[in-house]
């Protein structure tokens, strides 16, 4: 741990950029995770009139269907939905606005609604659960996919190589923080008042963005790179159109996909378990804080110990290999002896290594492109493709867990195969971009 905090200190002085890189993805995912158990636990309530509005509920039971029964699957559609409907409004914004209008403009928009849901949820309104899943939903994509096009703009090849590992390890000391914050908060003061803990922390990103637009902008400057300070221009489905049209893009979106699928599959036998054994969404919300504890504390010690040696030695192969490698196992075990216990230790294992390895090797790759595959196909990526996996894999689910928890890991086996192949062909076609020696 000396050693880390004293490579930390060499890497701030030879770039002030990285210390507000730390603070804003510190507090960005501290913020998200001091709600993210709350989503659990609306999303795993035995209460359908606390997730989904009467009327709704009246819809599906006047044509013989309960929507208890179909909780997930309603969630899942909904927000793909939804997904599919704001990525043109998100082209039309970063197409028409410069980078300094935009990314506060993001940001401030999820600040007000939060204000918003603290008054449903202090007031009961019935069907908060099913609006506060979709907008924690959009918001965690959005956002952090937003943050990430941002340090590549910041960081240059080698400096992501050298600091993602670092500003990762930031990010899993505030996802630390989140929940443990929930976890002593929440039965006390109730869910309504964590509402302002997040806006709180939200607050300081915006101020984050304006510190790092300097560098942003001197970076590109010295590198004679296009810049971020005039309105990008193009298509608002430009992100949609180059992932069908760049190979590397359409296999990293096959690998977002597929790993997407590895995640739904897990996500929904957690949630059985939380429901058959939790009785009060308190309860279920301190059992998801705990399980994002153990799934960070992993991923805190991976990236202090293995990812940046990983991505400056060896490239992205091994961080986007090993990780396939790791949930084809834990599946395989699973398939043959699908415990409670087991099951949640895949899922710490599955998420610890996309948040550790994975998600920072891919996201190096985006700084060897243009603005446009940043902000428009990475987000188009993480947003459309990653909630059409989830959407998929959700009613994939509900059909194989007719047939017990042993075929749906099963299935699990193959469909995290297909991830890791995808995995290979990524770090193929990276072969072909122009390397950045700045």
């Amino acid at each position: 741990m000396t050693k880390y905090f004293s490579e930390l200190w060499k890497h701030n002085r030879q770039t002030p950029a990285l210390l507000w890189s730390f603070i804003y993805f510190f507090c960005l995912l501290s913020g998200y995770y001091v709600l993210r158990p709350v989503r659990e636990a609306m999303a795993a309530s035995t209460d359908v009139e606390a997730i989904f509005p009467p009327s709704m509920i009246a819809f599906f039971a006047d044509r013989g269907v309960a929507l208890f029964d179909f909780t997930l699957q309603a969630i899942f559609t909904l927000v793909f939905i939804l997904m599919v409907l704001l990525q043109p409004v998100y082209g039309w914004l970063v197409s028409r606005f410069p980078r300094r209008v935009f990314l506060p403009t993001i940001y401030t928009f999820f600040i007000a609604t939060l204000l918003l849901f603290y008054l449903m949820f202090d007031s009961g309104i019935a069907g908060r659960g099913l609006a506060f899943i979709l907008w924690i939903t959009v918001f965690n994509l959005f956002a952090v996919a937003v943050f990430w096009s941002f340090m590549a703009d910041v960081f240059s090849n080698v400096q992501a190589k050298q600091y993602y590992g670092y500003i990762g390890a930031a990010g899993t000391i505030g996802a630390f923080l989140g929940p443990l914050l929930t976890k002593t908060l929440v039965e006390s003061v109730g869910i309504a008042n964590m509402m302002l803990v997040s806006a709180f922390l939200f607050s300081i990103c915006v101020f984050c963005i304006f510190r790092l637009r300097v560098w942003a902008v001197a970076r590109e400057r010295d590198s004679r790179l296009v810049s971020g300070e005039i309105p990008m221009g193009g298509e608002i489905l430009a992100g949609l159109k180059l992932v069908m049209r760049e190979p590397l893009l359409r296999w990293l979106a096959i690998m977002v996909f597929m790993g997407v699928g590895v995640g739904t599959l897990l996500y929904n036998e957690q949630n059985a378990i939380a429901r058959s054994h939790f009785s009060t969404p308190e309860a279920r919300a301190n059992y998801f804080a705990t399980l994002d504890l153990a799934v960070n504390s992993l991923t805190l010690l991976i990236q202090l110990l293995f990812t940046r040696s990983l991505l400056s030695r060896f490239g992205i192969a091994p961080a986007l290999l090993i990780p396939g490698a790791a949930i084809i196992l834990g599946f395989s075990i699973l398939s043959a002896s699908p415990l409670p216990m087991m099951v949640a230790i895949v899922q710490v294992v599955t998420r610890s290594s996309e948040f550790s390895l994975a998600k920072p090797a891919r996201e190096t790759l985006y700084t060897r492109v243009g603005r446009e595959w940043r902000y428009k196909a990475g987000t188009a990526i993480d947003t459309v493709f990653y909630r059409g996996g989830d959407l998929t894999f959700v009613w994939v689910h509900k059909l194989l867990s007719a047939f017990g928890s042993s075929a749906v890991f099963g299935a699990g086996v193959l469909i995290a195969s297909a991830m890791t192949f995808g995995a290979w062909r990524v770090v193929r076609e990276q072969k072909l971009l122009p390397d950045e020696t700045q």
